[in-house]
């Protein structure tokens, strides 16, 4: 198996485990947003300020990498025509439930978010893009896919892993491993990653994540740093994750 093969197998069981990414809302939450009341995230701890997203009523979102019965049954509440792309048999199956069980419609796509999207050029007004691109070796290629797909003027909102998880022991008491982090290069790195069952995932640079989507014609319009959900790095305070609102051109 490729790495995206093994990444999509390791999410498929810890959604069986009960993987809290892997959780569908329910029906309470959306009828909720329904009634205008709801949050989403791009990050582990904040909620996405409402003024990212604008009306969403009958725009066309794309949830990338947003499997899970999540995020996109409140932007289908809301009234936008939905897409799901996710590389995750049963992150997929949760949006299938939801939709079912709420009775809104979305399209349900299985892909690989390292190969070009399977969409055609400036087919979405918004794509809402949760932590998922430290799965990802290359994530230049996956800005430049975004703004292919967006509409002029569309948004991209994205969440990002820092490099900080990455150089830290387990305990987060000590700084362990050099930058970049790449299993495929480093056999001890992919060890620390096997040993505490994360599947294989990569640091990137903020030249990558913030340069990436710069160089692929994005203009950054907020931003904002998250951390962990618990460990001692979240009780010190120190940002590990990163959420980017960004805009094509129009």
């Amino acid at each position: 198996m490729n790495y995206q093969e093994i990444n999509a197998k390791t999410i498929d069981r810890w959604v069986e485990e009960g993987w809290e990414w892997g959780k569908p809302i329910d029906h309470e939450v959306w009828v909720r947003a329904v009634q205008g009341s709801w949050e989403v995230y791009l990050t582990p701890t904040k909620p996405v300020p409402k003024s990212w997203f604008g009306a969403l009523r009958g725009k066309r979102v794309l949830g990338l990498a947003s499997g899970g019965g999540q995020q996109m049954p409140i932007f289908a509440a809301l009234g936008a025509k939905c897409t799901v792309l996710d590389y995750s048999e049963k992150q997929l199956e949760s949006e299938r439930l939801v939709a079912d069980r709420d009775g809104y419609e979305i399209e349900i796509i299985r892909a690989d978010m390292t190969k070009p999207l399977p969409f055609s050029d400036a087919s979405f007004d918004l794509i809402f893009h949760p932590v998922s691109n430290c799965y990802v070796e290359d994530v230049r290629s996956i800005w430049r896919e975004c703004f292919r797909v967006l509409k002029p003027g569309g948004i991209l909102l994205s969440g990002t892993d820092h490099y900080v998880n990455y150089i830290v022991d387990e305990s987060e008491e000590k700084i362990i491993n050099h930058l970049p982090f790449n299993p495929l290069k480093n056999p001890e790195q992919m060890k620390q990653l096997t040993d505490a069952d994360c599947g294989v995932q990569f640091s990137h640079s903020l030249e990558e994540q913030i340069g990436g989507q710069l160089e692929a014609g994005f203009i950054m319009t907020d931003i904002y740093e998250d951390t962990n959900e618990v460990g001692r790095l979240h009780e010190l305070g120190i940002p590990t994750f990163l959420a980017m609102r960004s805009k094509k051109p129009d």
